[in-house]
């Protein structure tokens, strides 16, 4: 991931299995239209700006990183930036120089709204990767009409491209994405086991990948399988 340096001090990074393989969006769903709609931007046959909001554990941190993954794949300069951890630092900093990048991912749009100084760089940088001809991709938990931003100019900025909202799963829908991402990963679990797990934790997808993560290595560890007695044990439902 191309950085600046002040960006490298952030230690930000991408997580590697965060791909639009590993995004479930069954074909013909909403879903699935915003991971094409993705695809054709980072190919540069879809829209310049893309503006993605759900709500939390849709998976708009899952598909900023993924569309990085794949810009990456092909060759082309691009910087992730997740708002919520950098509004301590001067937005000039951060901000400054990235129309030079052929793609820019900020995630969590939400965190800078209401405050002046991050407002006018963001609107800033809209200019500067417009004019370069350079792909943005943002992402909030809110439309960018509801999202609580005081500069005008920005709000304006904030309706360019296009709008998506990426749609949360059903209970059904995160036991076959947690058997789906078990079995790429070498897991067998059942459906009973699976359904277990999704009713007795936090139901995030981002959570619940953190959970089969830790059960893929106690299972590894202690050689056993996928059962409700040892997820039990392992995660101290």
């Amino acid at each position: 991931m191309s950085s600046t340096p002040e960006q490298l001090s952030l230690g930000v990074s991408l997580k590697d299995d965060a791909t639009f393989d590993n995004f479930y969006a069954p074909a013909g769903s909403a879903n699935a239209q915003v991971v094409a709609a993705l695809c054709q931007q980072v190919e540069g046959t879809g829209e310049q700006f893309v503006y993605l909001w759900g709500a939390a554990g849709a998976g708009l941190t899952h598909l900023l990183q993924a569309s990085c993954h794949y810009a990456e794949s092909r060759n082309l300069s691009v910087q992730y930036l997740p708002l919520s951890e950098v509004t301590g630092f001067a937005p000039e900093a951060l901000l400054e120089g990235l129309e030079h990048l052929d793609m820019v991912c900020l995630d969590g749009l939400n965190a800078i709204a209401g405050k002046p100084d991050w407002e006018r760089a963001l609107f800033n940088l809209y200019n500067a990767l417009r004019d370069a001809g350079r792909l943005l991709l943002v992402a909030a938990p809110q439309t960018p009409r509801a999202l609580e931003v005081n500069l005008p100019d920005l709000r304006s900025r904030l309706q360019w491209g296009v709008t998506y909202q990426v749609q949360g799963l059903s209970d059904e829908e995160k036991i076959r994405a947690l058997t789906t991402r078990a079995r790429e990963r070498g897991l067998e679990l059942n459906q009973e086991v699976a359904t277990f797990i999704v009713q007795r934790v936090p139901r995030d997808m981002n959570q619940l990948f953190c959970y089969l993560h830790r059960l893929d290595h106690a299972s590894l560890a202690e050689q056993r399988k996928l059962t409700i007695p040892f997820v039990k044990k392992t995660l101290g439902l």
